[in-house]
Formats: C-alpha cells, sequence, structure tokens
C-alpha cells in the first residue's frame, strides 16, 4: 500500500514541565523520568504489526498506529499510566490520523505535524484527539469523547477541530437493579442474636 494514501494514526506524546524539573533536580534525574516514562508507554503499545515507536523526542515519543481506536485507547492508557507513576510529570498525547510519506525510517507530513501540535495544545493529562481522528475511531467501548474545539495551531493556516478523550464513567445502575440489590443485601444481613441465646437447632 501507497504510505502517502493510506491512512495513519499518528500519537505524539510527552512529559509536562520537563524543562523545570531539569532545572530543578539536574540532568541525570531528568534523563531517569524520560527513560521510565517511555519505558512505560512501550509496554501499553498494542501486540501486532500494526504500531510502531517511531522516535523518541527528548522526554516524548512518537507513535505511529494503522488502527484510530488503538491510537485513542493507548493515547487514554498513557495518560491513567502515568497518574499511577510516582514522581514523573503529567503528560499530555496529541492525536491525528489521515496520510503521511514514509523516508528513512521517519514520517512526514501534514498529518504529523497536526499530530505533534494537538500535542502541545493539550492540558496536563489530557488526550487530544483531532476530529478527524474520533471521527474513524467511532465510538470505542470505555472511551468518552468531550465536545469538539477549534484549536488554533502553529503554522497551520486553518484551526483544527479537535475533542479530549478520557475513560468513560461506569453507566450507573437502573433504579430497579439498586432496588434488588439493596433487598439482597438486607436479605444477607446477618442475624443478631441477645446475649446467651442460642438459636433453635444450634449446637
Amino acid at each position: 500500500m501507497d504510505t502517502a494514501t493510506a491512512s495513519h494514526a499518528f500519537l505524539f506524546a510527552d512529559l509536562v514541565g520537563y524543562t523545570a524539573l531539569t532545572a530543578a533536580h539536574g540532568d541525570e534525574r531528568a534523563a531517569d523520568v524520560a527513560t521510565r516514562f517511555h519505558t512505560e508507554v512501550r509496554r501499553l503499545l498494542p501486540a501486532g504489526a500494526g504500531p510502531a515507536e517511531v522516535k523518541t523526542l527528548g522526554d516524548g515519543l512518537m507513535i505511529r498506529l494503522t488502527d484510530p481506536v488503538d491510537a485513542v485507547r493507548l493515547g487514554v492508557a498513557i495518560t491513567e499510566a502515568v497518574d499511577d507513576l510516582t514522581d514523573v510529570p503529567a503528560v499530555r498525547v496529541g492525536i491525528h490520523t489521515g496520510p503521511a510519506v514514509h523516508r528513512d525510517g521517519d514520517w512526514y507530513g501534514t498529518t504529523v505535524n497536526v499530530a505533534s501540535r494537538l500535542c502541545d495544545a493539550a492540558a496536563d493529562g489530557e488526550v487530544l484527539v483531532s476530529e478527524d481522528t474520533a471521527a474513524a475511531a467511532g465510538r470505542p467501548v470505555g472511551i468518552a469523547f468531550g465536545a469538539p474545539e477549534l484549536h488554533t495551531l502553529k503554522n497551520l493556516d486553518a484551526p483544527i477541530p479537535a475533542r479530549p478523550a478520557q475513560l468513560a464513567a461506569p453507566a450507573p445502575s437502573p433504579p430497579r437493579a439498586r432496588a434488588a440489590l439493596a433487598r439482597l443485601r438486607e436479605r444477607l444481613r446477618p442475624i443478631s442474636c441477645p446475649a446467651g441465646h442460642r438459636m433453635q437447632g444450634a449446637h
């Protein structure tokens, strides 16, 4: 397949405040944080030939995936995983889908540039997904998209619509199910007996 016409999902992720971390704690500590982050992201890559780490960018990474659903799920998984890591700053993620050109192990084109700029525009801990990617992904189970907003990105003529993506909140139980659960808990509640009293049949 011609890589210039095929659709690819590009994901950029980097750590927020990494320059300040380097200035405050030194190069050695900052390098340790970056490599720990890289290792965690690689652990989360979905199995198969589709995903590929293109390159590291200091504290960040550039990843190409063939399936936009995988890209969105990976972006959300990265932010969730970093939340659980101690001494690692928040991460921001940008994702865009479209054609790109492959040369000497790297990828070029507007799609790549938009993904990178969306990463720059994302808030701390946010996964910012272009509208094209959200539309291509449909409604992934367990993922919720926020309302689209236009983002004016550096060196791009037209604003890009994009949505935040995050884990979907668990659906609340229907009232009837909650009532049935309450009745079941009432039936299972231990029976209390007066002190010294033995239930009939107890030995």
